[in-house]
Order: C-alpha cells, then structure tokens, then sequence
C-alpha cells in the first residue's frame, strides 16, 4: 500500500526539478547580482528561496526523502493564500502584484497530486518516532 510507482518517482524528480529551474530563474540572478542592500522581509524571503531551490536538487536524486520540502512549500503556500489573498479578493482588493503571487501560490496545486499520500502517511505521520533518550 505505501509502494511508490516508477512513474510517481519520476512526477516527484520533476516536480524538484521545476522548482530548481523556476526559483533558478527567479531568485538567483537577484541572490548573486544584487546591487543594493535588501529591506529586511525581502532579504529573508529571497535567502529561503534560494535555499528551497538548493535542497529541491537533493529532490531530484532523493524524492521521498525530501518530501517534507514539498510539504513545507504546500503549508506555506497555503497560508499565505488564506490568509492574506483570500481576504484581499473577497474585499475586492487584490492589486496587480498580490494576483501575480496568488497565480504563483496556485501552482502549489501540483503537489497535491504529485505527493504520495499514502506513502506519506505511513512514513512520516504513522511511523513510531525516533527515541527521545
């Protein structure tokens, strides 16, 4: 039952794979070329960006062991859209960059179908936890 298909495998590498690519594109030209100092939000959102794009390359060789970064990219994605997009587009607020994010954010609908929730289940939330002593 907590078998993962070849093919599911290979959903999940590409997954990775579209997060390296993407966040490549996005986030590190702005991590190695920035010419002025950063506000301080945007600093730490860039820097955990670029970490996100760094440990998705261990996704790629190691997929369900890196599937807590697909969880994480997940909640937070969620959050951030329940939190902040849904209250700005149900008061008819949302300006042109929180659509743009809220787009992004979207996206986050392909790990819900790329996880492999049983797997997931068994291993990380039924599994006995590691000893505390």
């Amino acid at each position: 039952m907590t078998e993962v298909s070849l093919l599911r495998l290979y959903a999940l590498r590409a997954v990775y794979l579209l997060i390296v690519v993407g966040l490549g594109i996005e986030i590190w030209p702005g991590i190695v070329h920035h010419e002025k100092p950063w506000a301080l939000m945007q600093g730490v959102v860039n820097c955990v960006l670029a970490a996100v794009s760094v440990l998705a390359i261990l996704g790629i060789r190691y997929p369900l062991q890196m599937l807590p970064l697909l969880l994480f990219e997940l909640v937070w994605k969620s959050i951030w859209l329940l939190v902040v997009a849904l209250p700005l587009w149900s008061a008819n607020q949302m300006d042109a960059a929180t659509s743009e994010t809220a787009r992004a954010c979207l996206m986050g609908v392909i790990f819900l179908v790329v996880i492999p929730w049983p797997y997931l289940f068994a291993n990380y939330l039924l599994k006995r936890g590691d000893r505390w002593r």
